[in-house]
């Protein structure tokens, strides 16, 4: 059966034997047999042995699934297929169990082990489709079981995993409550997840769960307005209306002074006219009113300004729910003066769907009464298009009349005289209602509006007419004497209009206003006394008002004619006016009987009436969250939660501060600067630039902000989010051309490091080379490219420094003598290092008897500062010569291509882990070329380059020609861009074409550091969480000496040790600590990422292994690498 064949069903007929085919006569049950065949045909195919047939029938039941088919019977034939090895199969099941797990709850369980093995698949998508299963059974049962998964995969590797977790946190919790404890655990441990895909998840659950948890948003404020443009859309949505309500508890009303100021002046100003002899009490109120007024300005928390300039570039997004929640955050949040920038954006939004400008409109309705100044430059935009909806039209009306003033008035009104020729009637209705809020608000247009109004009476439509004396009753109490000829004139309609409403009105008004129409008033009572019994109830009413108030006024001429409606009355079928008869009659007709009521009936009846106030229906309405359900509805709706008011004094701002241990704690920009000229070694400016240079801008923004103190961020408010993305594209460009050249916006920290790091691996080189000496050749070429580079980053950083202040120039002139000397005269290099015997740590010629030019301009970087930190130490050779010396082991050699296969011709490769000079991003990689043929091979090159996306190849020159029996040697430089992706390239001879291929360790794609003990502590404390890799581990018996454990880890990856400070960690020589704590540290060649390893051991050979990364996946692969480096 064909899969097109199976969605035949649609159009009433069959195509063959089996497909569902609905039969004319429903009596015939041609639909049950051949529905009951169908399924058989799926359960054949899912019963299969081939995976091809299960692909298919899947395919099919998720097709009736999207239909809107039942395939629930399917579900035994179904799940039999969960432990399919098939990955797109087991998608597929995966997909039908969600949708069914709940409705065939007993079947789903008998298949619960399975899914629990699926969770640990090695498949993200299957451990997370997994997960989504097991959520979506909700049997209280399993309750532990479902809390044990969530908790697994909250730890879970893949960021996509864990988003499904935080899914599935709300599920768990809404089948039961009781688990909110250890639920808010694992929403606290996803809040610290530093990656965007689980960031707007977990702020759901936390929304659904424990909303009122709000000491949860502290640590990860900053993280999350930093992360938010990253974020999905509707991650963004629920992100931003947390942070709403977080505001309002956490921040100041921004508009504060100014309602205080407004108050102030009103109070002084009516104050100045009173007399002079005034009291104390009056005295004291004057007083309060001008402290409010000079009290001390208000200053914008950082934290509250952080939010308002990230989450403003988002009025750009496509999303239109991201741009309201943007909009309403800025309406509640924002001072005055900057909320207008959302006006703009919310206009936009009006080119969209009906249904968004229906939303959009609802909210800028309410905006309009509160910040009517914000949205009048966009007047046209809520001009009606006679393609609107009515609901639209009536919403753009409302907005109108919010915007109407005394400079824009007579456009308007133009605009709704054009309305008023609409063949929408509820449109012109409420054109006329409008044109009469804008005669109240407005006192100039009053009787330009009420002339309009007048016109229309003579107006064909009855419709019109009826609502225009509707609202011209409204009009008319405001000034009733001053229109007595309007009055007559309605009272002449009393015999065309037909609308009950309209006529009652105009009854009204003659009752009302009878003493300035004396003569008109009692006809228009015999006219109406004629017709009362052909009238609607409404009408009838207000026929026997105007008889009684015309009966108190005028008994002369109305006493038989009210006697004759009352008459008419006492007998109505409706027992309302009934009741209205007998109590008038007796309220107006004095008898014996009537009570005392009677002498007041003037008075009841002719009392003055308040004018109506023509209020917009959105007048209250902001007190609901706008851009919710509960606003559009006008009524609360189930789940809102209530916007909390501001605090009248700002909460403690430093439970946002992410705890940064204590010796890297710097309060302000100049302190920062003097500890530049002390230390330029430390330098590491915590608010400029993240403490670890990273290439992902996420992380980089994050930390750079998470660190940063409260009093920085509030002297770089200013500085806009601009600069912070252009610093960022920045460092993109850097990485794509060459770092060398480009870095001049960097701290000094970073090519000191760099610098260091390079030296470090050429001495490792330098060392290995003097024990292997075929390759001299190599060795001297890579020290004049090292020498190169050293001086380019020395002269890089007297650049970016020759922008600091004068001191510190004086300083950096003293240490360029130093530098310029050594290049020339390495002779005097070895007198200083005697009298400086303490700076062994960084002096690695103890271990050399030779010279080597590369150490000293590292000595010469350190201030005098450092020297004294590095004094107290002093460390055995033991310990250090692992530590910066890669032993010859480390270099380990691949084979590229065998002899056979290259007819003669072998490769071998390795890396090399040295700096690569044409460009620092990428790993150089050493290859050796041996002709074991008896020809001569010529022209040895490299074509047809195949690599994943980003990375990149500096091909090694040509080599001419390769003599039979000979070897030679050339480098070449990859960038792997962080990944153990294989390169592919053909090696090609003369003659012959071969496909190789070079895949890296991920201990290759590192180049080591030099960190003090206090910088990796203090680097560790960033890279917690999700960023930190555990693992317990017993050691291989020739590993437990520390000589051991140091080779084994440089050879798995290309790090560098950390020496041990002044910690009991690391002792003096004798005696060595029982169970010392070896650390290691790199960055990632491409993008700088920081690498950190930790080697804790303890007793009877048992060790701690943890890894701290930047990049997850890296910081996954080098765990396995070094744990089977040390157990094996």
């Amino acid at each position: 059966m064909s899969a097109s064949s199976a969605f035949n069903d649609e159009k009433g007929g069959s195509s063959s034997v089996g497909e569902p085919e609905y039969g004319h006569d429903p009596a015939s049950g041609g639909i049950f047999s051949s529905d009951y065949k169908r399924h058989d045909d799926l359960k054949e195919m899912l019963d299969s042995n081939k995976d091809s047939l299960k692909l298919e029938a899947m395919k099919r039941i998720v097709a009736m699934i999207a239909r809107g088919k039942n395939a629930s019977d399917l579900f035994p034939a179904v799940v039999k297929n969960v432990a399919c090895k098939n990955i797109e199969v087991k998608k597929l099941v995966y997909v039908y169990l969600v949708r069914y797990a709940e409705e065939q709850q007993d079947l789903a369980l008998l298949s619960i082990s399975t899914f629990q093995r699926g969770l640990k698949d090695p498949n993200q998508l299957i451990r997370a489709s997994a997960l989504r299963v097991l959520s979506s059974i909700r049997v209280t049962i399993i309750v532990p079981i479902m809390m044990l998964a969530i908790k697994e995969a909250a730890s879970d590797m893949s960021p996509y995993v864990r988003k499904t977790a935080a899914h599935a946190i709300p599920k768990l919790y809404s089948l039961d409550p009781e688990q909110k404890d250890q639920l808010i655990e694992v929403i606290e441990k996803l809040l610290a997840d530093k990656t965007t895909l689980v960031a707007g998840s977990v702020v759901m659950a936390f929304e659904e769960v424990c909303p009122e948890r709000i000491d949860l948003i502290h640590k990860n404020y900053r993280k999350l307005c930093n992360l938010l443009i990253d974020v999905e859309e509707w991650g963004q949505v629920v992100i931003i209306n947390m942070l709403t309500r977080y505001a309002r508890t956490q921040f100041l009303n921004p508009n504060i002074n100014e309602s205080l100021l407004e108050e102030g002046a009103d109070k002084t100003f009516y104050g100045s006219d009173e007399d002079e002899d005034e009291d104390e009490e009056e005295k004291e109120k004057k007083a309060e009113a001008t402290a409010m007024a000079k009290r001390k300005p208000y200053v914008m928390d950082p934290d509250h300004r952080l939010l308002l300039r990230n989450t403003k570039p988002l009025l750009q997004s496509r999303n239109a729910a991201v741009v309201m929640a943007v909009a309403q955050l800025y309406f509640h949040l924002a001072p005055k003066a900057e909320v207008g920038v959302i006006a703009k954006a919310l206009v936009r939004l009006l080119r969209s769907h009906s249904e968004v400008q229906y939303v959009v409109l609802q909210n800028v309705a309410t905006m309009t009464i509160k910040r009517r100044g914000m949205f009048e430059p966009y007047l046209k935009s809520f001009y009606i298009r006679s393609t609107d909806p009515t609901q639209i039209k009536v919403l753009k009306l409302e907005v109108l009349t919010n915007l109407a003033n005394e400079t824009n008035i007579s456009t308007i009104l133009r605009e709704f005289q054009t309305y008023i020729k609409s063949m929408d009637k509820d449109f012109v209705a409420a054109t006329i209602q409008a044109i009469g809020r804008c005669a109240t608000n407005i006192g100039e247009v009053r009787d330009t509006c009420l002339n309009g109004l007048v016109q229309l009476l003579s107006n064909r439509d009855e419709l019109v007419v009826a609502e225009s004396v509707v609202v011209i009753k409204k009009l008319l109490q405001m000034q009733p004497e001053k229109h007595s000829d309007i009055i007559k004139h309605m009272a002449k309609l009393i015999d065309n209009i037909q609308v009950p409403m309209a006529r009652a009105s105009i009854l009204w008004l003659i009752g009302e206003y009878c003493e300035h129409v004396p003569k008109i008033a009692p006809d228009v009572l015999r006219k109406m006394a004629k017709s009362f019994t052909n009238e609607e109830d409404i009408v009838k009413l207000q026929i026997i008002n105007l008889a009684a108030k015309l009966y108190l006024t005028n008994s002369k001429q109305t006493k038989l004619l009210t006697q004759y409606v009352l008459n008419l009355a006492k007998y109505d079928q409706n027992y309302d006016i009934r009741d209205r008869a007998r109590f008038i009659r007796q309220l107006i007709v004095p008898t014996e009987k009537s009570g005392a009521l009677s002498k007041y009936a003037k008075k009841l009846f002719l009392a003055l009436k308040p004018a109506p106030v023509l209020e917009s229906p959105f007048k209250d309405r902001d007190h609901f969250q706008l851009g919710s359900l509960s606003h559009l509805l006008n009524a609360k709706a189930g789940g809102y939660q209530e916007l909390p008011d501001w605090p009248e004094a700002a909460p403690d701002p430093s439970v946002r501060n992410v705890e940064v241990p204590e010796w890297t704690k710097c309060s302000s920009r100049e302190k920062r600067k003097e500890k530049k000229v002390e230390k330029p070694f430390y330098s590491d400016s915590e608010g400029e630039s993240g403490p670890t240079e990273s290439a992902d801008s996420e992380s980089d923004s994050a930390s750079r902000s998470e660190s940063a103190s409260p009093s920085e961020e509030s002297r770089s408010a200013s500085e806009s989010e601009e600069s912070e993305e252009g610093s960022e594209s920045e460092e993109e460009e850097e990485e794509e051309q060459e770092k060398d050249k480009k870095k001049k916006k960097k701290e000094l920290s970073k090519p000191v490091q760099e610098s260091e790091s390079e030296q470090s691996s050429e001495e490792e080189e330098r060392k290995h080379e003097r024990k292997s000496k075929p390759r001299v050749q190599t060795k001297s070429d890579s020290e004049s490219e090292s020498d190169e580079e050293e001086e380019e980053s020395e002269s890089e950083s007297s650049q970016s420094e020759s922008e600091e202040s004068e001191s510190e120039t004086e300083v950096r002139k003293k240490k360029k003598a130093a530098e310029s000397k050594p290049p020339l005269k390495p002779v005097k290099k070895e007198n200083k290092k005697e009298s400086k015997k303490e700076m062994s740590l960084l002096d690695l010629d103890d271990f050399n008897p030779a010279p080597s030019p590369q150490v000293t301009p590292v000595n010469t970087f350190l201030s005098n500062s450092l020297v004294t930190d590095l004094e107290g130490l002093s460390l055995s050779d033991s310990v250090l010569a692992p530590a910066t010396i890669a032993p010859s082991s480390a270099l380990k050699n691949y084979e590229l291509l065998h002899r056979i296969t290259g007819e003669g011709l072998s490769v071998e490769y390795c890396f090399s882990r040295q700096p690569f000079s044409p460009d620092a991003n990428m790993v150089a990689v050493q290859m050796q070329f041996t002709n074991s043929a008896t020809s001569e091979a010529k022209n040895l090159h490299m074509e047809d380059v195949k690599l994943q996306s980003g990375m990149r190849v500096k091909e090694f020159p040509e080599i001419e020609l390769l003599p039979a029996g000979e070897t030679a040697t050339a480098v070449m430089g990859i960038d792997f861009c962080d990944s153990t992706q294989a390169a592919n390239f053909q090696l090609c001879t003369h003659t012959r074409k071969f496909f190789v291929s070079i895949q890296p360790p991920v201990g290759e794609l590192m180049r080591p550091i030099f960190l003090t003990e206090n910088e990796f502590k203090k680097e560790q404390g960033q890279l917690m969480g999700m960023n930190e890799i555990t693992e317990k581990l017993t050691l291989d018996v020739k590993c437990r000496n520390e000589h051991a454990i140091v080779q084994r880890v440089t050879t798995a990856a290309n790090l560098s040790r950390v020496p041990c400070g002044s910690d009991k960690e690391c002792s003096p020589p004798v005696p060595p600590p029982k169970h010392p704590v070896h650390r290691f540290a790199g960055r990632t060649v491409t993008s700088g990422s920081l690498v950190l390893v930790t080697v804790a051991t303890k007793e009877e050979g048992g060790a701690q292994l943890t890894v701290n990364c930047e990049k997850m996946v890296i910081g996954t692969m080098l765990v396995k690498d070094i744990l089977l480096a040390l157990t094996q």
